[in-house]
């Protein structure tokens, strides 16, 4: 193997270790939040921004569709598929609010809000968080570095200890997986 790829699985791993060592009660804790979403019936909404956004609307298509066992559908929704909606919004009312008017509008007390943002500054998913709260929606964040802001706004935060934003979301998404075989076993 070249040392550009031995390096780089390597680093991975070293943080994989570091947040299976460190972060195993945190991690139980969102499992728990999901697991309970779900067995109640609520609704999974899922937000980020670029590659957050795509791991958003991975997650939401595991729960509805799949992820390894066939099994009835689980609601989830990601917030960041309607192009008409995302457009209108951000032109009429900012990019900073096209995650909480979907909130405002689909979200219920039972449900809840899961947020990707590696940074956990973006306006728009602080908005959402801010959003979520007044409806009375528990938010489960997924970020990297300090947390940022998100992470007082959110129930609970999961928050990768890397500055590296591909790290975090190839974790996030590795965590969420894991989250969501136990959720399809256990239901």
């Amino acid at each position: 193997m070249s040392s550009h790829f031995s390096s780089a699985l390597r680093e991975l791993a070293a943080i994989a270790e570091r947040v299976a060592t460190e972060l195993e009660s945190e991690l139980d804790v969102a499992l728990d939040m999901v697991q309970a979403t779900v067995k109640v019936g609520g609704t999974l909404f899922f937000c980020g921004n670029g590659g957050s956004a795509a791991d958003a609307q991975h997650m939401a298509t595991e729960y509805v569709v799949r992820y390894m066992r066939n099994r009835r559908a689980y609601p989830a929704l990601a917030l960041t598929t309607d192009t008409s909606l995302l457009t209108a919004a951000g032109n009429d009312i900012g990019f900073e609010n096209v995650f909480s008017r979907q909130i405002e509008a689909l979200a219920k007390p039972g449900d809840l809000l899961i947020i990707h943002s590696t940074s956990g500054n973006s306006p728009n998913v602080l908005r959402a968080a801010e959003a979520a709260r007044e409806k009375g929606v528990k938010v489960l964040a997924f970020s990297a570095r300090d947390g940022g802001a998100l992470r007082a706004l959110s129930d609970h935060s999961i928050v990768i200890p890397t500055t590296r934003t591909d790290r975090a979301q190839e974790l996030h998404l590795c965590i969420e997986h894991i989250i969501c075989d136990v959720v399809e076993r256990s239901l």
